[in-house]
């Protein structure tokens, strides 16, 4: 494993490399874009999360990460920026009183929750998830992240639908992606 941060290029040949297409799923008109080839691979998610990191902003002290596969990155990259973890589960998944807020999509609707007292006020704090689509969970996580009177560093995703415009529903957060797709 090299210490250097890759290149974008390295990255690039990455995402062609280790993200799965699969055509008109789960319904059709859907391109739906896996991630397990790049997990499975030790190496290259190592690749990914250091180049990952030279794209955040210093001193995150917390990763709020929504389930499930912002779990699977959010993880590391907290571990590897020395900082915590903090999920983002569905509704009915923890205990005790979890802060809660239930959001529109366009399909329904759904509930998002964060563990009581997990984060504190002012800690400066990162979302982050795999996808970023139409916008609507990443909009629930970062109001509900908000609602701990943290310092919201932004929200950053592994990959970008950019079609989907998700970036119109977080105007004023600063975002980062590891890789942006047109669609």
């Amino acid at each position: 494993m090299s210490q250097t941060v890759p290149t974008r290029e390295q990255i690039e040949d990455l995402r062609r490399s280790h993200i799965a297409e699969y055509p008109d799923f789960p319904t059709p008109g859907v391109l739906f874009r896996d991630i397990t080839p790049l997990l499975r691979d030790a190496g290259a998610l190592r690749e990914v999360i250091r180049y990952w990191m030279s794209l955040l902003p210093a001193d995150i002290e917390y990763v709020v990460g929504t389930e499930a596969r912002g779990f699977v990155l959010g993880a590391p990259l907290a571990y590897e920026l020395g900082a915590g973890f903090v999920p983002v589960r569905k509704a009915g998944k923890l205990p005790g009183s979890p802060a809660t807020l239930r959001y529109d999509l366009e399909y329904g609707s759904a509930v998002v929750q964060i563990p009581e007292n997990s984060l504190p006020v002012g800690a400066r704090t990162l979302v982050v998830d795999d996808l970023l689509a139409t916008g609507g969970t990443a909009a629930a996580t970062i109001e509900l992240t908000r609602r701990f009177g943290v310092e919201l560093l932004g929200a950053s995703f592994l990959i970008e639908l950019e079609g989907l415009q998700g970036r119109r529903k977080l105007p004023d957060v600063p975002l980062t992606t590891v890789w942006s797709i047109p669609n």
